[in-house]
């Protein structure tokens, strides 16, 4: 990508003294620093740089996790996923057993708490890359730092100088330092700092590594002999890559620290970082994950070149950066909205699209550069390039939607910046951030960025009073995005296998008990408490909850026939065995044997709706396109409830073709096949999967003939049939970009249908339709009617408030500063009100005009002021603001009129006499 960018290989590519030679397919740089040749540099792509660390660790025993979806499954402490280590606190808080301990993978992360610094420093992002590696439980510092240094320095991998690499560690950490210096490291590269100890809060924490790369120091911002200039200083020459976290405390909830049970290894290398490197760039934006979105900018913008002006420059990496973000994000399931994430996503189109405007892009351009991101992305993120026309058309209805009012919200906000200069103030009032927040659609970031940058501040008291409870809503809509629980390790070591028998038997008659833990120990035999009990049998029938099925429940009896207790959940332990929750009448002992016993009647429900979820799924996808995805479902007893993802209401024709289509399978009576294979062979089969799920080396399909096949491990009627009938019963918005359809089927159909024909009967009685079919008709005829009578009942208050018009406006009072008509009127609201000031204003009557009216013991006030008197200085919404607290309530409006609401008939009378002395004052 350098080669298109011939200018700024010159600029940003300085440093490289040497010649360019071949080596192993990958380009070297040579350079001389004090004398020295160093190690040659390799220039490597970022799919390169990225397949190769994990290459790295898998070659080193580690299993490549995939990169999870930016919105977090069943985390409500999240809003994004923000970073590597995110996707895996189930595995470091011991709820869930990985099938290998060693993991590692490059995971694509959101963080937007400084925005505003994007686009003005050399490494800020809101979506980055994380190249990580973790260990479970296994491996532990001394195969860590090792390895880490393998990675980095040899010539198979990175090959960096080893004299490049600096070193960060914890000063009580004298372990690490031993183990860093023996594998070879100047011990003047090895820096103490206090910093270097993890920790968030209650959870894993330990002491941590950086790694620093020294780029020369011709890429430093600072003086060599600056301060900051050394390896953890805030400069550019030394650049941290790596952080090592050795998990090795639990910080409990009394703030203390205990060993961890498990210790645990923790990485996180910044992709963009090291690409920087590789590809000599003096920032991030430099490389091949963003000069191709920097230079479709230039193309789109035709006025602007990157690196002509400082200003333009922060203009196209916002774009740049920002675009990323966006795509990957609706990508996986978010929209645009006003809440939560879908605020941040609005924030940062309108961000990019005022950047644009700063370049001379005055279009919808956005939408058009989602396929250059699939095109850098595509080695390992396919997916965009699959969904790009959705995403586009998801940003350009927003951009459109901006652009809309983007322009005269920046005319008002310019004035607003230009009368605070003129007026020698450095705050600008938050009145009008408001307004341009809830009017132009301005994030009050935006404004605040903007302000700034005039050297201006805006009332951030005043846009809180203004905005009331709105401003905090996406800031709000998560809690701690770094919590992470406590390790526990009460049934991790239980390896012992437990076998679920349910998909062939709902009863077991010999089921082996082979744990028991009551009140947060293991025991060998559970005694009568109110607390259930946790149990894990040899073999069982109970499911335990998964993929939105919920858990069986049933009875454990034992050899004499007694009901020993009732299952009341299952759920898997951290082993993946399922661990039944029982309420026990009985005592339970360890090794004994039971009979399990499922509740049928609530699993063949259950079963029904599992089923009828796959064929809705479908449904969907046909019907309203192939974007659609599975973002959440429920399968119960009475119902079922399917989240998805989808861009825009859902029509009732496009819910009557989903409905007809399920029952159609329904009707064609299909039998169910169920086949467990390998990953690779189900996806070759089609088969659908869950990001949000992880896929063990065989996996269960279930297929619906040629209708439907997915990736499931619940439980399903064998033959479509079974099902009866479908039928939807509600359908809408849950969030942004998130739509819910809650249906019901067989028994639980029927039951809903013969209560709605009982409805429509019981109407047909009150309108005295001899059938049912005529009640269309009979409510057309009412409605009719009551519109006739509703113009009527308009002509005769129109024609009493004319009348009372000759009274009102014939008692014209004198003030100080004009005439005045102050009267309460009997009308029946505002429009009325409104009415009568036309009328007032037509005439001429008076220079002020103040209305009351009261019904049902709510008051509507009106204040209406001449033209001539307005440029005198007379105002209504000073008027209204004066009288209105005597009804017991507040108003505004413009200064020729404004009208007012409240509670207190009784004061109508004070706030007329107000009138008369706010004029005389």
């Amino acid at each position: 990508m350098v080669n298109d960018y011939p200018s700024l290989q010159a600029k940003w590519y300085r440093v490289c003294l040497g010649v360019l030679a071949g080596n192993g397919g990958f380009y070297y740089l040579k350079k001389k620093v004090k004398g020295k040749i160093m190690k040659p540099l390799k220039q490597l792509s970022s799919s390169e740089v990225r397949q190769m660390f994990l290459e790295f660790f898998k070659e080193h025993g580690h299993k490549v996790e995939p990169s999870a979806p930016l919105v977090p499954v069943d985390d409500p402490t999240l809003l994004w996923i923000n970073s590597g280590v995110a996707t895996m606190k189930k595995y470091f808080d011991g709820s869930v057993v990985p099938e290998n301990p060693r993991l590692t993978s490059s995971q694509k992360s959101i963080r937007t708490n400084d925005i505003e610094n994007v686009g003005k420093t050399a490494r800020h992002h809101t979506l980055f890359e994380m190249l990580g590696n973790f260990s479970v439980g296994d491996y532990f510092k001394k195969e860590v730092i090792p390895w880490a240094w393998e990675l980095l320095t040899d010539d198979q991998w990175f090959g960096f100088d080893e004299d490049r690499l600096y070193i960060t560690v914890y000063p009580k950490d004298k372990e690490t330092r031993a183990l860093w210096e023996k594998i070879g490291i100047a011990p003047d590269h090895i820096i103490e700092d206090e910093d270097n100890f993890w920790d968030i809060g209650q959870g894993p924490s330990g002491p941590d590594s950086e790694i620093f790369y020294d780029r020369g120091q011709e890429m430093n911002n600072l003086a060599a002999d600056d301060p900051e200039s050394y390896p953890g200083g805030e400069n550019e020459r030394y650049l941290e890559i790596w952080n090592i976290v050795f998990s090795q405390y639990n910080h409990t909830p009394e703030d203390t620290y205990e060993p961890l049970p498990h210790k645990n290894i923790d990485t996180g290398m910044g992709l963009e970082r090291v690409v920087s490197i590789f590809q000599q760039a003096q920032t991030n934006f430099e490389t091949d994950l963003f000069l191709p979105l920097i230079k479709q900018t230039e193309t789109l913008s035709d006025e602007k070149q990157y690196g002509d002006n400082v200003v333009d420059d922060v203009a196209f990496k916002v774009i740049a950066d920002h675009i990323r973000a966006i795509t990957f994000a609706i990508g996986d399931g978010a929209l645009p909205s006003n809440v939560g994430r879908g605020y941040v996503i609005r924030r940062l189109i309108r961000r990019a699209v005022v950047n644009g405007k700063k370049l001379g892009i005055n279009e919808p351009f956005l939408f058009k550069m989602v396929t250059t991101v699939g095109q850098i992305m595509q080695s390992y993120y396919p997916e965009v390039s699959k969904n790009a026309d959705y995403i586009a058309a998801v940003i350009q209805s927003e951009e459109q939607r901006f652009n809309a009012t983007l322009n005269d919200g920046l005319a008002l906000l310019n004035q607003a910046m230009q009368e605070t200069r003129q007026q020698q103030e450095t705050q600008m009032s938050g009145k009008t951030a408001f307004k341009l927040y809830d009017t132009y659609g301005f994030p009050v970031e935006l404004t605040r960025e903007y302000a700034n940058d005039e050297g201006l501040t805006i009332d951030e008291a005043g846009f809180k009073d203004e905005m009331q409870q709105q401003q905090n809503r996406a800031r709000n809509a998560r809690s701690n995005d770094k919590s992470m629980g406590v390790q526990n390790d009460l049934w991790t070591e239980f390896k012992e296998n437990s076998n679920y028998v349910g998909y062939e038997t709902l009863t077991v008659a010999d089921a082996k008990v082979i744990g028991i833990a009551q009140k947060g120990a293991i025991v060998d035999e559970a005694k009568v408490s109110d607390i259930p009990v946790e149990v894990i049998f040899e073999q069982t029938p109970f499911y335990a909850e998964m993929g939105g099925q919920v858990a069986d429940t049933g009875l454990v009896i034992n050899n004499h026939g007694e009901t020993v207790g009732t299952v009341t959940d299952v759920q898997h332990a951290p082993n993946g065995q399922n661990l039944h929750s029982i309420q026990l009448s009985k005592s339970l002992k360890k090794g004994a044997r039971y009979q399990l016993v499922v509740d049928r009647s609530r699993h063949l429900k259950i079963e029904k709706n599992h089923t009828a979820t796959h064929l809705l799924d479908q449904a969907l996808r046909n019907v309203l396109g192939g974007h659609t995805q599975q973002a959440g479902s429920l399968v119960e007893q009475h119902y079922l409830r399917f989240d998805f993802n989808h861009f825009g209401s859902v029509t009732q024709a496009d819910l009557d073709r989903v409905e007809q289509m399920v029952n159609e399978q329904i009707w064609r009576e299909i039998p169910l096949k169920t086949v467990e294979t390998d990953l690779e062979s189900a996806k070759d089969m089609g088969a659908i999967a869950l990001f949000s799920e992880k896929y063990g080396d065989v996996v269960r399909v279930v297929k619906i003939g040629d209708f439907n096949t997915e990736f499931c491990g619940g439980d399903h009627v064998s033959n479509t049939n079974e099902i009866g009938l479908f039928k939807i019963v509600s359908e809408g918005g849950v969030g942004a970009g998130v739509r819910r359809i809650e249906a019901v089927t067989a028994s639980n159909a029927y039951e809903l249908l013969h209560a709605r024909e009982n409805l429509l009967n019981q109407t047909a009685a009150v309108l005295k339709a001899p059938q049912v079919k005529e009640v269309p008709h009979k409510v057309e005829s009412l409605q009719d009617e009551l519109k006739q009578m509703q113009r009527q009942n308009e002509s005769l208050q129109a024609k009493i408030a004319a009348q009372q018009a000759q009274d009102v406006f014939s008692n014209v009072q004198k003030t100080s500063q004009g005439s005045l008509i102050a009267q309460q009127v009997q009308v029946a609201g505002m429009d009325q009100m409104r009415q009568l000031a036309d009328s007032w204003r037509a005439k001429q009557l008076s220079d002020v005009l103040v209305l009351a009216t009261a019904n049902d013991d709510k008051v509507n006030m009106l204040v209406a002021v001449s033209e001539s008197k307005v440029k005198a200085g007379i105002k209504a919404g000073d008027i209204i603001k004066a009288i209105a607290p005597a009804i017991g309530g507040g108003g505004g409006g413009r200064p020729n009129l404004a009208q007012a609401g409240g509670k207190k008939p009784a004061g109508i009378e004070t706030a007329l006499k107000q009138a008369a002395e706010f004029l005389n004052a």
